[in-house]
């Protein structure tokens, strides 16, 4: 699946995109919620728990924690503004 970053989220990964793997050939556990999304995230890349409140859009609604996500979504990570 592909994320787009934005902002903070951008700067801590390095790139504007993102591809998660949809498949577990490592025996991970492949995220199947935007909670567990997060969670993913947050344990490859420590620095995004720095962030507060990062809102997920999936197909350019926003998403709550218990929403079901696929490799077909189109998902983004949205930082607060900066202040």
């Amino acid at each position: 699946m592909t994320i787009l970053l934005f902002g903070a989220t951008k700067d801590i990964i390095g790139t504007p995109t993102l591809s998660v793997p949809t498949a577990s050939l490592s025996g991970k556990k492949i995220p199947n919620t935007v909670g567990e999304l997060k969670k993913f995230l947050e344990n490859t890349y420590p620095e995004l728990k720095s962030i507060p409140q990062v809102t997920v859009a999936v197909n350019q609604n926003y998403a709550s924690d218990g929403d079901r996500i696929n490799s077909y979504d189109e998902i983004a990570l949205i930082p607060p503004p900066q202040v």
